[in-house]
């Protein structure tokens, strides 16, 4: 398909299942090329993800400046290399969803702070510890998760992929008003600061650069990505995206196996 829009002041792209193939890579001399066109015109790219930026920097070596970052969901916002927001949940809201867990044993939960992410010894499977290893670039063993010196952005948990969404309503009840819960897909719950969210930090960057959000483009396969696909002008779900994130969006591209993120982008900044 091809696509005969002018080329947009900001592109927001989500990471897994979206801009990362399936094996987690992505065609970078390709990319490069396109980012450096993109700069010729004055645009921006942004990566929007729930995943920590230490890991999201890791995807781009050197190339910090020329990408900004929503992570964690909108609770950490970077331009460039000037981190510009770090929201904080409520001290009240972290005891208590450490206090469900508790109730809740099947519950796996990471706490993502500013400085680290964490995972507290005793409670959560060393299994699940290996394994979420690799989606962050720090990850830490702690005691006691109530009392680390650490700046709460959000938590990410694993529940039952069955009954996820009881796991979001029994949060939202716990919790209301204090944190909000989002199914990001695969029985993966994020819980976090109310108004924080990939909209939210788009529209602070966007504020920030003064791009109208008619002008941004946004690129996103999962439930986490619809605010943002709603938030900009042009909004383009993957074919391998949930049916309700393929509803919000204006169109469908290729899937993540095909680098559909990357073809889209050859349209909307050809060589000259």
């Amino acid at each position: 398909m091809e696509y005969n829009f002018k080329s947009p002041k900001l592109i927001a792209v989500d990471i897994d299942g979206t801009f990362l193939r399936p094996d987690r890579t992505y065609d970078r001399p390709r990319f490069e090329k396109i980012l450096k066109r993109m700069h010729a015109k004055g645009a921006k790219f942004v990566v929007a993800s729930g995943n920590q930026i230490a890991l999201l920097e890791n995807l781009f070596p050197g190339l910090e400046d020329q990408i900004s970052y929503v992570a964690e969901n909108g609770a950490l916002i970077r331009d460039e290399k000037e981190v510009i927001f770090a929201g904080s949940m409520d001290p009240h809201a972290v005891e208590r969803v450490l206090d469900v867990q508790r109730e809740h044993p099947e519950i796996q939960l990471v706490l993502c702070g500013v400085k680290s992410a964490y995972c507290q010894r005793g409670l959560t499977d060393p299994r699940f510890f290996d394994f979420v290893n690799q989606f962050y670039g720090r990850l830490a063993w702690a005691d006691d998760l109530k009392q680390l010196d650490d700046q709460v952005l959000k938590f990410a948990l694993l529940v039952p992929e069955e009954d996820a969404n009881q796991y979001v309503e029994l949060f939202k009840r716990e919790l209301g008003g204090l944190i909000e819960a989002t199914d990001t897909g695969f029985g993966y719950i994020d819980l976090i600061v109310p108004g924080c969210h990939k909209a939210s930090g788009l529209q602070k960057l966007a504020d920030r650069w003064g791009i109208d959000p008619a002008d941004c483009a946004a690129f996103g396969d999962g439930g986490n990505d619809i605010e943002m696909l709603n938030f900009c002008g042009l909004s383009f779900a993957m074919a391998n995206a949930k049916d309700a994130v393929k509803e919000a969006a204006q169109y469908v591209c290729k899937s993540d196996a095909e680098d559909g993120v990357l073809e889209v982008l050859d349209q909307l900044y050809p060589e000259e």
